[in-house]
């Protein structure tokens, strides 16, 4: 865009500049959210490590597994007669759980941060993830809300495998929690599908031409 097309005066620029660069205040906030991946790093490998150190046989490890995977309020006597493979099952469902929302992190983070604060100038980079080359707002909630289906996916699964220690009343509310979480995803999609999308920039040295119809 041309010098001339900006206002000549710089009292003008002053306000919206300021306004501009309040974005950078979002740093502290995806700043504090890399922390929380870390928290969620250490938690994988705990688990981690309580799950290899049970498959040894240690009686300590495999209680500590019990007492986790056991649902407050229910007869913890449920938890005592789970076979070993269920037990295995629900940690790796839980480490499962904490690697999607470590994703969903990633999308955030560097998803908001791209979307909201500034260019990451990764084009060309090998590790470039490839849905960042058309990330947007837009694009960015119907990636947001297919992360949360499938962590709710996970959970409902994990309470599936452990259905005894929940009433049915609690069953019946999780499903109905997951389904509101489907439907409302594909809502945003529909809604972004039929919003209309601005058309992208021609590039350097090409021009715009109009559809036939059109001139």
């Amino acid at each position: 865009m041309a010098a001339s097309s900006y206002p000549s005066d710089s009292r003008l620029n002053a306000l919206p500049r300021f306004i501009f660069m309040s974005r950078w205040l979002q740093v502290p906030l995806y700043v504090g959210l890399i922390v929380a991946q870390g928290v969620y790093v250490w938690q994988f490998l705990h688990e981690l490590t309580i799950l290899l150190w049970a498959t040894t046989g240690s009686p300590e490890a495999i209680e500590t597994i019990r007492n986790n995977v056991a649902v407050p309020g229910a007869d913890p006597e449920i938890a005592k007669t789970m076979t070993r493979e269920t037990l295995t099952m629900l940690v790796v469902l839980g480490l499962i759980d904490v690697v999607m929302i470590s994703n969903l992190l990633i999308m955030v983070i560097i998803g908001g941060y791209e979307t909201f604060v500034s260019r990451m100038r990764l084009t060309g980079h090998p590790d470039q993830p490839e849905w960042l080359s058309h990330v947007n707002a837009s694009v960015l909630k119907v990636k947001l809300a297919t992360a949360i289906i499938g962590i709710s996916s996970i959970h409902l699964l994990k309470t599936f495998i452990n259905a005894q220690a929940f009433t049915e009343k609690a069953l019946f509310y999780q499903t109905v929690i997951h389904i509101t979480f489907l439907l409302s995803a594909i809502a945003i999609a529909a809604v972004d599908r039929i919003m209309p999308h601005p058309e992208k920039a021609p590039r350097n040295g090409e021009s715009h031409k109009a559809p036939e119809g059109l001139r």
